[in-house]
């Protein structure tokens, strides 16, 4: 069957209403179009577990700063229909921001404390509340689903699994791991800005994060010690400005004073125009 795309919540919500009622398991892959096979390996989850595939492509203007990309962010509606075509999607939600939010100005938001106000949130402090606020207006088009996210933006991820747990939203949130470039670069829609320079020097997100992991390995329990062998890494590479690197519980995202259990290293730097984010596990024997 050929992909369906849609572009009015009406018709979204009257299908995806038809299928549940027919018994079939919704799967869901939110996405902001100018799709790469990170996303394309979402969708082939998402058609592993379920019946009923639908992405969506909305490029949120909530979740922009004034200062960000949001004009010029990149699009390719023609080449995305193909990926998620080809990739096992059955419907392609692609409403328009008057679609989205028909009364103009969004006057209500949605906010979860804590979680999003370190790292990312430090840098983008209203960037958490814009994802937050569409991610639960995409799941109530929705309705009970499956949701597929990439672990590389792993500190969204652990907000959307805390709104969903809060709020008692009936979607299960999965999370996948990260699709890397051959050279280790973790895949993203903004690598494109990168000129041939700078994507050379990118991977050294990915240099970064496993020095980590290889002094966690030889026993490093000290988070200041494993952020420091980061740091280092990045501060060798003249075209990424560290934002920041960290070493914290997988959970809350927190910096522990002794990394114990499942820990996550997380890591951002500026190369040339685009800022990079890239992250990694480790479980810490108890």
């Amino acid at each position: 069957m050929a992909i369906d795309t849609l572009t009015t919540i009406q018709e979204t919500r009257a299908r995806l209403d038809e299928a549940r009622a027919a018994g079939k398991r919704i799967g869901f892959v939110p996405t902001m179009g100018f799709l790469h096979d990170g996303h394309a390996s979402l969708m082939r989850a998402a058609r592993e577990d379920n019946d009923i595939v639908m992405a969506s492509i909305f490029v949120n203007p909530l979740q922009f700063a004034a200062d960000e990309d949001l004009s010029d962010y990149p699009r390719d509606l023609e080449r995305d229909t193909e990926l998620a075509d080809t990739n096992g999607v059955d419907i392609l939600f692609v409403p328009t921001v008057d679609e989205m939010h028909p009364l103009g100005p969004v006057l209500t938001t949605v906010t979860v404390d804590e979680i999003s106000t370190r790292w990312e949130g430090a840098t983008r402090p209203t960037h958490f509340a814009g994802v937050a606020t569409v991610v639960s207006k995409l799941f109530n088009i929705c309705g009970p689903a499956r949701a597929y996210f990439g672990e590389k933006d792993y500190q969204q991820l652990a907000v959307i699994r805390r709104m969903v747990a809060d709020l008692s939203i009936p979607v299960d949130v999965v999370g996948c791991p990260i699709i890397r470039e051959d050279d280790g670069l973790a895949m993203s829609s903004r690598n494109t800005y990168l000129t041939p320079e700078q994507r050379e020097a990118a991977p050294v997100l990915r240099r970064a994060l496993d020095a980590g992991i290889a002094a966690i390995d030889h026993g490093a329990t000290d988070p200041v010690a494993v952020v420091k062998v980061m740091t280092s890494f990045i501060n060798e590479e003249p075209l990424a400005e560290l934002d920041y690197a960290a070493a914290v519980d997988a959970a809350t995202l927190e910096t522990p004073d002794v990394l114990l259990g499942e820990i996550r290293l997380l890591i951002a730097a500026q190369v040339g125009r685009p800022r990079l984010i890239d992250n990694a596990g480790a479980t810490m024997g108890l």
